[in-house]
């Protein structure tokens, strides 16, 4: 958890950083270099300007943090790229806004903006601006981000076809339960040995769908990025987007042992619980034999849990769902489990 106590010593004082510490602690970290970019992040430049390349498809993304305290720099940048990726699109210009508590001083700034500019290193993501600031209106920190990337073609809704395969990558829950892991353990307690619960707050390294967008792009008629409102919430969007309904009654989606275990014990529904980490796709028939045959070869688990269907008597209706309701927002407030 990100705390007063992660190196910065004592307090600061409300408003921007000085010309020095956003030097020091923010620009510093700017993510990977990237030729294009001619006027990146620094202090007294208002905007970045980037040579663009020809050919290419800007797929623009914003996404905040919330729900997420340790770990949530790396978060940030995943939960971006996770939307640039079910676009079909590279990540590659970043601009990041931090607000913190004055109490939480420098070392809060340092940590968040480490685990920031590592994540944008790994993904070749050039951090070009933003804004940090000191903000005693504030007890926990504000972390939002936006990223642009490079596309090759258009994933429309409007490309998906009656009798679309759905698929669903990795397993269901990922996120929920790595943030429950991380920032609840003491709900897991009882359900979990400290062992697993170290397991699964490990499952937040499982959180980007970088990897399953580049297989998917020949393939997919349209992709998604499932999360708040889990699984279900992703697919009634993903359903309302392309005007059809999901045929789930063949298929059951995938959701690891230990996220059953979590909501016997707890009482909440897993196909509801925020789930980056898993990308939802719909495939063409015609090709779900080379798709498959592509994550094999990746070694990356990909379920079919699905039809896309005109007909509404045995299919998932999104309208029949609020779509937005979330589980891990009411575990995250929950007392101590007493299993």
């Amino acid at each position: 958890m990100i705390s007063n106590n992660t190196g910065g010593g004592q307090g600061a004082a409300a408003g921007k950083l000085s010309p020095d510490a956003l030097t020091r602690l923010v620009l510093a970290k700017a993510g990977a270099p990237r030729s294009e970019v001619l006027i990146g992040s620094a202090v007294g430049e208002d905007a970045a300007v980037i040579r663009w390349p020809g050919g290419k498809l800007l797929v623009f993304a914003s996404d905040p943090i919330v729900g997420a305290r340790r770990g949530a720099g790396r978060l940030l940048v995943r939960v971006n790229v996770n939307d640039i990726a079910s676009k079909g699109g590279e990540p590659a210009y970043m601009t990041v806004t931090l607000i913190f508590p004055p109490a939480m001083g420098e070392g809060a700034v340092a940590a968040v903006m480490d685990e920031i500019h590592g994540e944008c290193l790994k993904n070749g993501i050039a951090i070009v601006g933003g804004h940090t600031e000191f903000n005693d209106r504030y007890s926990h920190p504000v972390l939002s981000a936006s990223l642009i990337g490079l596309a090759d073609r258009v994933f429309s809704a409007s490309d998906v076809m009656e009798g679309d395969a759905i698929y669903v990558s990795k397993h269901i829950g990922i996120e929920g339960m790595a943030i429950l892991a991380s920032d609840r353990p003491d709900l897991l307690e009882g359900i979990f040995s400290p062992d697993e619960i170290l397991e699964i707050e490990g499952w937040m390294d499982m959180t980007s769908v970088l990897e399953e967008s580049r297989l998917l792009r020949d393939y997919a008629s349209f992709m998604h990025d499932p999360t708040e409102g889990g699984f279900l919430g992703g697919l009634g969007e993903m359903c309302a987007l392309a005007g059809f309904f999901a045929d789930l009654s063949a298929c059951s989606p995938p959701i690891h042992p230990y996220v059953k275990r979590a909501s016997q014990a707890l009482g909440f529904d897993p196909l509801r619980l925020v789930a980056s980490g898993s990308m939802l796709a719909s495939v063409p028939e015609g090709v779900v034999a080379e798709a498959e045959a592509a994550f094999r070869n990746a070694a990356i688990d990909i379920t079919r849990v699905g039809t896309m269907t005109a007909s509404r008597g045995v299919s998932y209706d999104p309208g029949e769902t609020d779509g937005v309701h979330e589980e891990l927002w009411s575990l995250l407030e929950r007392g101590s489990s007493s299993v």
